[in-house]
């Protein structure tokens, strides 16, 4: 489940928590605890993280989500991780053939 899932069900819990039970709150504060607990900030010297802020502002995006977002294209790019669409038969690709 993704963070942005996970505050979603914690949202709507507490829009509805007199419809929540024990035991969904219970576990929606162990999981809360749980992030919180594993929150780890990422260090970056001075100019980086000067440059980052910068390049969030400059292009809408909070910090986390292009930082996020660069590691997630470097780890694609130097065949990491998968890329994540993968073309199929039917995919329309341009370029010299």
């Amino acid at each position: 489940m993704s963070r942005q899932q996970f505050v979603y069900e914690l949202e709507s819990a507490a829009d509805n928590i007199a419809d929540a039970s024990r035991a969904d709150l219970q576990v929606l504060l162990r999981r809360a605890a749980l992030l919180l607990r594993n929150v780890g900030g990422l260090r970056l010297d001075p100019y980086t993280e000067e440059v980052l802020s910068g390049l969030a502002a400059e292009i809408g995006k909070p910090k986390p989500v292009l930082v996020e977002t660069i590691v997630s294209e470097w780890l694609v790019a130097n065949a990491y991780l998968p890329v994540p669409r993968a073309l199929d038969e039917d995919s329309v690709v341009e370029g010299n053939g």
